[in-house]
């Protein structure tokens, strides 16, 4: 078939597109439509908020355990930098420590963050316009950064103070700090901790979502493991590197314990400045760049791989289901 062709009507200076022409025009922009709709907001389905939120919770606690587990000693080594203050020597024995404990925060941590995005996520590309998705998935990472904090402040504070020795085992991380600290020692950093991750969060999940979109409406198909895991790291890598000062911040102030020796972030970042200088507070960037980045790639391609999964799965077994009733 060629390209529409002109009628001209003598009657008229302009030209109209003949009757075959129109159509085939129509169909082309309505297939474009249709692109366009399921790169962007996926197949027009009825909203299920139940599925949505147990998918999530599923693919960001199995995401985040593999994330956590093969990336730890890397964690580690960038938490001994940051803790260290001065020109001091890290220890490179015990990478390992606190990640039992870690895990067991890790899990629900991750579970309600991505259970809480996703549904999220979905109601506000829906409230909004689609120039205004890249705010729906900032708003989206914020809310779900806050609601799993309740958890991740604890379990980043017991994983952080056995990173830098201070304690064994995390029951006895747990124990110790309470008895010491009171339950709010269990929450030291809670304000620096928000102040480094809703934005990491928000950051992270917008960079990644807006690249996947673009890249999708370019290729005009779903992505593979690889792209992914390829914007994946990309995102988490340059969004690593951004909050890198917010997250030594959180580190000094996590890891002082009941000494004190910082009165709240601004007299932190007063603090290092004035004593170790203003580069002190990118300390650790390597290894947070290189983490993140890697766990960014792994994070992002477990969990787009569960959530496929998981919809292979329940396809499968809703036309199951309908064959029988054929039957």
């Amino acid at each position: 078939m060629g390209p529409p062709t002109l009628a001209m009507d003598n009657k008229k200076s302009s030209p109209q597109l003949s009757p075959d022409a129109f159509k085939n025009y129509h169909n082309s922009q309505v297939e474009t439509q249709k692109l366009f709709a399921s790169v962007s907001m996926g197949k027009e389905k009825p909203f299920d908020f139940f599925r949505v939120l147990v998918d999530g919770v599923i693919a960001g606690g199995t995401a985040g355990v593999v994330v956590e587990t093969s990336l730890y000693p890397i964690d580690t080594i960038k938490t001994r930098l940051q803790a260290v203050r001065g020109g001091g020597k890290i220890v490179l024995k015990g990478l390992y420590n606190g990640l039992a404990g870690n895990l067991a925060g890790v899990l629900p941590a991750s579970a309600i963050f991505v259970g809480v995005y996703e549904p999220t996520k979905q109601k506000l590309l829906k409230m909004f316009p689609e120039n205004l998705s890249a705010f729906a998935h900032l708003t989206a990472g914020a809310i779900g950064g806050a609601a799993s904090s309740l958890i991740r402040v604890p379990t980043e504070v017991v994983k952080t103070r056995m990173q830098t020795g201070q304690f064994a085992s995390a029951p006895d991380a747990v124990r110790l700090i309470v008895r010491k600290e009171g339950f709010k020692g269990l929450y030291a950093g809670y304000s620096s901790f928000l102040l480094r991750d809703l934005p990491f969060d928000a950051m992270q999940f917008c960079i990644y979502e807006q690249i996947r979109i673009g890249y999708k409406l370019a290729a005009k198909r779903d992505l593979n493991d690889a792209e992914n895991a390829v914007i994946g790291a990309f995102s988490g890598a340059i969004t690593g590197a951004i909050t890198t000062p917010l997250d030594v911040i959180k580190t000094r102030l996590m890891v002082q314990g009941s000494a004190n020796q910082y009165k709240g972030i601004v007299d932190c970042v007063k603090t290092i400045v004035r004593e170790e200088g203003a580069p002190a507070l990118l300390k650790g960037i390597g290894p947070r760049v290189l983490w993140i980045g890697i766990g960014g790639s792994i994070f992002f391609g477990v969990l787009e791989r569960t959530k496929l999964l998981l919809a292979q799965r329940r396809d499968g077994k809703q036309n199951s289901e309908q064959s029988l009733k054929k039957d």
